[in-house]
């Protein structure tokens, strides 16, 4: 009997709490229909649907628009060649046909020739619609990515991987969705996207998408995209811009760099190449000796020369003893004033230079430490950008895929 109200009230007490976890369970059950209604989930694609399209309208507008004024233009073009043509062949037709004998026909004959020779010349077509239409690939080419990586990305979490934190591909995702609305804006399309949950983590992320800036570019070097560079021997008739290098085969990036780590890499396709960083407001019509980068005290870089490696800051430089890599890494750590570059292959990253300001007496005896360590800091007063001299007739560079493994291992830094 002792036993059986034991085992009674055990048996109430169970009972109670399944009661309880059964009304729970309930309300789970419910939760979970409610969750996994499709019309709510078709809702959000319909509605992402809908942004889409409103970008793909905006966009196909934005084109049409700089077609019809291309077309316009080149059409003038065409006609005022056209009438010249016939202008000068009349002349010279008439010139032709004047009577050996009759001076002051003759006169007259060459006199109008002539004025039709002296006459100006059409203005020539305009670059920037073509630059607008590039801004405009960009702009799209960027949104495409960060749809395939949120996608990616997304449904690696609905499977549960990548839950511990902030991951690679969505780091790159907010820096790609940044430089798509900032493609998109400086090309006159407004933007229907509302800025990324992540963008607020770029102060801290090492990882760091490079577009190269058309309009800081030199004549001589020809843009591919947004990632590669390549020396040509004809200039190319860029607008005129106040940011634009007019005596140094040289170009930057769009990116403002100022706090927290950024890791970039650069692929040395061909010739002598310098990869550095420049400060914003560095004036870009400095003379070729003063305005190469590393030889004055708002830049420094990193040269190969065909030979060797050098490192250059303010006029000096330290020559490194290292054999070629294709593929150079850039640390830049803004906040201890610190900028390393790393030769980088299969996922092996080998240090080549860092430059720092150093407290040890080696300064002393080397000149170019010692220049890092009277005037480097300074630097970092400035807001930095990529930068890049294409110094030799074929030289040729690509902004490389960043290597997950070698974010990593900065990373754990």
């Amino acid at each position: 009997q002792a036993q059986q109200a034991k085992f009674l009230s055990d048996a109430e007490n169970e009972l109670e709490e399944l009661a309880v976890t059964i009304a729970q369970a309930k309300k789970m059950v419910e939760l979970i229909k409610v969750t996994l209604r499709w019309e709510s989930v078709g809702k959000l694609f319909s509605e992402a649907s809908e942004v889409l399209a409103t970008f793909q309208k905006e966009v196909a507008g934005f084109i049409e628009d700089g077609e019809r004024s291309m077309l316009g233009e080149a059409e003038a073009d065409l006609r005022w060649k056209e009438e010249r043509r016939a202008k000068l062949a009349q002349c010279k037709q008439n010139l032709e046909n004047v009577p050996s004998t009759d001076t002051i026909y003759f006169l007259q004959e060459f006199q109008a020739l002539k004025v039709a020779m002296e006459e100006n010349l059409s203005p020539a077509l305009s670059f920037q619609n073509e630059l607008n239409f590039t801004k405009c690939t960009q702009a799209v080419g960027a949104v495409k990515d960060v749809l395939s990586a949120a996608c990616k990305n997304q449904w690696d979490h609905l499977q549960g991987k990548g839950i511990d934190g902030l991951s690679f591909p969505e780091k790159e995702e907010g820096l790609l969705l940044e430089q798509g609305i900032r493609a998109g804006r400086a090309g006159g399309i407004s933007s229907c996207f509302s800025p990324h949950p992540h963008v607020s983590f770029l102060p801290h992320t090492v990882a760091f998408i490079i577009d190269l800036d058309s309009d800081t570019a030199d004549k001589f070097i020809q843009l591919f995209g947004t990632k590669g560079a390549k020396r040509v021997l004809c200039p190319i008739p860029y607008p005129e811009s106040p940011t634009r290098f007019i005596n140094c085969e040289q170009v930057l990036g769009m990116n403002l760099m100022n706090r927290g780590n950024y890791y970039w890499e650069v692929e040395l396709i061909d010739g002598w190449v310098s990869i550095g960083v420049i400060a914003e407001d560095f004036d870009p019509r400095e003379s070729y000796n003063r305005g190469r980068l590393g030889r004055n005290e708002k830049s420094c870089c990193l040269q190969w020369n065909g030979q060797n490696y050098v490192a250059w800051f303010g006029g000096f430089e330290s020559v490194i003893q290292q054999p070629f890599f294709h593929t150079i890494g850039v640390f830049l750590e803004y906040s201890e004033k610190a900028l390393t570059f790393y030769g980088v292959k299969d996922s092996k990253m080998t240090c080549l230079q860092q430059l720092k300001v150093s407290h040890f007496a080696k300064g002393q005896f080397d000149a170019f430490q010692n220049k890092i360590n009277h005037q480097f800091a300074s630097l970092f007063l400035c807001k930095l950008k990529p930068a890049f001299f294409l110094e030799s007739v074929d030289a040729h560079l690509q902004i490389g895929p960043l290597k997950k493994d070698c974010v990593s291992v900065l990373k754990r830094r």
